[in-house]
C-alpha cells in the first residue's frame, strides 16, 4: 500500500518538482518507508511507499527496460508470481521480485486490458511514453482509492484529495450535490465527491488521458444473472470454501507479518482461521472493545482467539477517546459520515502499526457478497408482507429483526406500512430494499439551512442512483439487487473508505479481504438466494462452509454488526469520569457547532442545530435520527473547517517545504540518472 500522486499538461509547459513534491507529502502517512518523484517536460508522477513485497527492490515510480513506461502504483496485485511466470514465459525479464514490475510487464504485453488478468486491490497511473498517454485504473471492487481533477489545462491525479487542494491552482469548495448524496446513502455515488470540481475514478473503471482529452470505461461490475444450470448445495460450499481457502493463501503473500482483524463475528473469525490453517507462524490478532455492552463483542473475540490459537491484543476504547479522535478521522476520511464507527479503527490501526505490523487481513465483503446485513432480512420480510398488507402477522415478523426497536413495533400498522413501504406500488421500485434506510437518513435534511436547501432544490439523489443500474437490473432476483446497490453504493463509499482504506491507512496499515477475491465475489452473485438466507438465516452458505473453521457459538451467534457508541461520545462525562480528552471535545463541539459558526458556513440552520445539541447534551436526544444527526453535522463543519477554511494550517509542509525537505526525495528527471531535485529547481 502506498500514496500517489501525479500531473500531466500535454503542451509541456508544466515540469515542477517543487508543487509535486508538495502534494506528495500530503499522502506520506500512506508510505512512510520510501518516496520518490519522476518528471519529465509536462509530467510528473510521485510515490510514497509502504513497503511489503520486495522490500529492497520495489521503489517507485517504477520504469520498465527502455523507460518508455513509468508506473506509480497503490495496492497489492496477489497473483503476481502467477502472472510474472506467464510473462517470463512470453519472453518478459525482470530485475525486482515485485509485484509492480509485473503490471509495467503486463502492461507491455496486454495493453490496458491487462487490469482484468490482475487478482488484487489497486489503484495505479502509467505513463506511456511512446503514445504520450497517462492509464490510470481502480480494482474491481474499491478498495483502493483514486481521486482527479483539471485545472488550468493540467490533469492531476493523487491517493487523496488533500493532495490536490495541495497544488496552488485548484478550488477547494464543498459540493452541495455531494453532500445531499451523502445526507442519503451514506456516502458519495461516484464520481462525485463531496469536493466541487473533484472526482473519483469509480471501482472497475480504466481512466485514460491524452492529447484528445480524458476517457472512463468501465471494464468490470457484478452480473447476478443465474447460471444455466443452478448450482446444487453441495457443490456450493466445496467450491466456496475452495474459493476461500485460496483467496486467503494469495493475501498472506508478504515480505512482513501479516496479522488479522478479529471483531469475534463470523466473517473475521472464518478469515483468521483460514490465516491459521495456511501457516505455520502464530497469527497475531486485534480487536476493539468498548466500555458500552451495546456495542461490546469482547466474549466472542476471546472466545475465538482462544479456539484458534492466536496471540490476541484487544484495544479498549471509551466514548471520550473517540470523540477525541473525530477531527483527526475526518482529516483522513475526506468526507462527512453519520456514524462514528470510523474513529475506534483508526485507533486500532496505530495500535497495530505499534505491534509492528503494517498488513491485517478482515472479514469485510462478506455481508455484502453473502447476504449477511439486517436489511436483506427487512426486505424479505417486507416483501412478504406486501403480499398480504393488511395481516397483522407479517406486519409482526419485523418484531424479529429489530426487537430493540419497541417504539417502532407499537406504532399503528398504517405508520409501519408507511415507514417501510409496504404500500401498492413500492414493490415494483427499484431501490425498494434501501428506501426505509434512505429516507430515515434523508430526514437528517432538515437540518439544512433554507439557502442550502435551495442550493441542492433541483438535485434528485434517487435519479442519481438510478442512473448507476445496468439494465439487466430489472431482471435480477430482488435479494440479488439489494446485494448490487450494497456492493456498489455502501461497499466502496463507506466500508471500505471510511472504515477502511482511510483509516488504516492513516498509520500506514494495509486491510486485505479475502472476501473481495474478485473470483468469490463472481461465484457468490451465482450463487441462489435461497441459500444465501434460509428462511431468515443470513449467509447460511457460509455457516455451512465453515462448520469445522470456527466455534459452534461463533457460528450460530446473532448477526451483530460493527456498531460504536455515537453522538453520547459528546455528553458530559460519558465514560463516568473525565479525561484529558474530554476538555478538547467540549471545545470541538463548542468551536464547531456554535451558533456563529454554523451561520458562517450556511449549510445548516443555527436553530435547529443549536437546538439538536442541547438535546444531545441534556441527554434528551432520542433516537437514530438525533444521533446520526449531530455526527452528520459535526463531521460536515468539521470537513469545513479542515478543508475549505483552515487547510493551509493542517495540511503537511504548509505553504512551503525547505530545500532539505525535497532533497529527502529521490529525483529521476527524464533520461538521467539520479538526481537532486533542488539542483533540478536552480537550473
Amino acid at each position: 500500500m502506498c500514496g500517489i500522486v501525479g500531473a500531466v499538461h500535454f503542451d509541456g509547459s508544466w515540469s515542477d518538482p517543487y508543487v509535486l513534491v508538495k502534494m506528495l507529502a500530503q499522502v506520506s502517512h500512506r508510505g512512510p518507508d520510501a518516496n520518490g518523484i519522476y518528471t519529465e517536460r509536462g509530467v510528473g508522477l510521485g510515490h510514497t511507499r509502504l513497503s511489503i513485497i520486495d522490500l529492497e527492490g520495489g521503489r517507485q515510480p517504477m520504469h520498465n527496460e527502455d523507460r518508455s513506461l513509468w508506473v506509480t502504483f497503490n495496492g497489492e496485485i496477489f497473483n503476481y508470481v502467477e502472472l510474472r511466470a506467464e510473462l517470463q514465459a512470453a519472453g518478459h525479464r525482470f530485475s525486482t521480485r515485485s509485484d509492480t514490475e509485473v503490471i509495467l510487464h503486463a502492461y507491455e504485453e496486454y495493453g490496458p486490458g491487462c487490469v482484468e488478468r490482475f487478482n488484487g486491490q489497486w489503484a495505479l497511473a502509467l505513463w506511456d511514453k511512446k503514445r504520450r498517454r497517462l492509464f490510470a485504473s481502480r480494482d474491481r471492487l474499491g478498495v483502493r482509492p483514486l481521486y482527479y481533477t483539471s485545472v488550468g489545462g493540467t490533469f492531476l491525479f493523487a491517493s487523496e484529495v488533500k493532495s490536490l487542494f495541495a497544488h496552488p491552482g485548484v478550488d477547494r469548495r464543498i459540493d452541495p450535490c455531494g453532500l445531499n448524496q451523502i445526507f442519503t446513502f451514506w456516502t458519495t455515488l461516484a464520481p462525485r465527491t463531496v469536493f466541487e470540481g473533484i472526482w473519483e475514478l469509480p471501482p472497475g473503471h480504466n481512466l485514460t488521458v491524452d492529447e484528445g482529452g480524458i476517457q472512463i470505461e468501465r471494464y468490470w461490475q457484478p452480473d447476478y444473472a443465474p447460471p444455466a444450470e443452478p448450482l446444487d448445495e453441495e457443490e456450493c460450499v466445496r467450491r466456496l470454501l475452495d474459493l476461500l481457502i485460496d483467496a486467503t493463501r494469495l493475501r498472506l503473500r508478504a515480505d512482513v507479518p501479516v496479522g488479522a482483524y478479529l471483531s469475534g463475528g463470523l466473517d473475521s473469525t472464518v478469515t483468521a482461521a483460514l490465516a491459521v490453517h495456511a501457516t505455520d507462524a502464530p497469527l497475531r490478532t486485534f480487536s476493539i472493545a468498548f466500555d458500552d455492552a451495546e456495542f461490546d463483542e469482547t466474549r466472542y473475540q476471546e472466545e475465538a482467539a482462544a479456539a484458534l490459537g492466536t496471540e490476541h491484543e484487544t484495544l479498549r476504547c471509551r466514548g471520550d477517546e473517540i470523540a477525541a479522535a473525530f477531527a483527526e478521522m475526518i482529516w483522513h476520511g475526506e468526507k462527512p459520515v453519520l456514524r462514528t464507527a470510523p474513529a475506534p479503527l483508526l485507533l486500532l490501526s496505530k495500535a497495530v502499526r505499534e505491534a509492528g505490523y503494517k498488513v491485517v487481513i478482515t472479514g469485510e465483503g462478506a455481508d455484502e457478497m453473502l447476504g449477511g446485513y439486517d436489511l436483506f432480512k427487512e426486505a424479505k420480510v417486507r416483501r412478504f408482507w406486501a403480499a398480504a398488507p393488511d395481516s397483522a402477522f407479517r406486519a409482526g415478523l419485523l418484531q424479529r429483526l429489530y426487537p430493540y426497536m419497541p417504539a417502532m413495533q407499537a406504532q399503528p400498522l398504517a405508520y409501519r406500512k408507511a415507514f417501510f413501504h409496504v404500500r401498492p406500488g413500492d414493490v415494483a421500485n427499484p431501490l425498494f430494499s434501501h428506501l426505509p434506510r434512505w429516507e430515515l437518513t434523508s430526514r437528517l435534511k432538515t437540518f439544512f439551512s433554507d439557502d442550502f436547501r435551495a442550493a441542492v432544490s433541483g438535485h434528485d439523489a434517487y435519479a442519481d442512483c438510478l442512473a448507476l443500474l445496468p439494465q439487466a437490473f430489472d431482471r435480477w432476483h430482488p435479494f440479488c439487487q439489494a446485494q448490487y446497490l450494497e456492493t456498489v453504493i455502501l461497499l466502496p463509499g463507506y466500508i471500505l473508505s471510511s472504515q477502511g482504506d482511510r483509516m488504516a491507512m492513516a498509520h500506514a496499515v494495509e486491510g486485505r479481504f479475502p472476501f473481495l477475491d474478485h473470483r468469490l465475489a463472481e461465484f457468490a452473485a451465482q450463487i441462489p438466494p435461497r441459500l444465501k438466507m434460509k428462511a431468515l438465516d443470513e449467509k447460511y452458505i457460509l455457516k455451512r462452509a465453515a462448520r469445522n473453521l470456527v466455534p459452534e457459538s461463533i457460528l450460530r451467534r446473532k448477526k451483530q454488526p460493527y456498531r460504536a457508541p455515537g453522538a453520547k461520545c459528546f455528553l458530559d462525562d460519558v465514560s463516568g469520569r473525565e479525561s484529558a480528552a474530554a476538555g478538547s471535545r467540549h471545545e470541538l463541539v463548542d468551536e464547531m457547532l456554535s451558533p456563529e459558526r454554523i451561520r458562517q458556513d450556511g449549510i445548516f440552520a443555527p436553530d435547529a442545530v443549536g437546538h439538536l445539541v442541547e438535546k444531545v447534551r441534556s441527554g434528551r436526544a432520542i433516537g437514530v435520527k438525533d444521533d446520526m444527526a449531530l455526527v452528520g453535522v459535526l463531521s460536515t463543519q468539521l470537513l469545513v473547517d479542515r478543508f475549505v477554511r483552515h487547510f493551509d494550517a493542517h495540511c503537511a509542509g504548509g505553504d512551503h517545504l525547505a530545500a532539505a525537505a525535497i532533497e529527502q526525495f529521490a529525483y529521476v528527471p527524464s533520461g538521467q540518472g539520479p538526481a537532486s531535485p533542488a539542483a533540478h529547481l536552480a537550473l
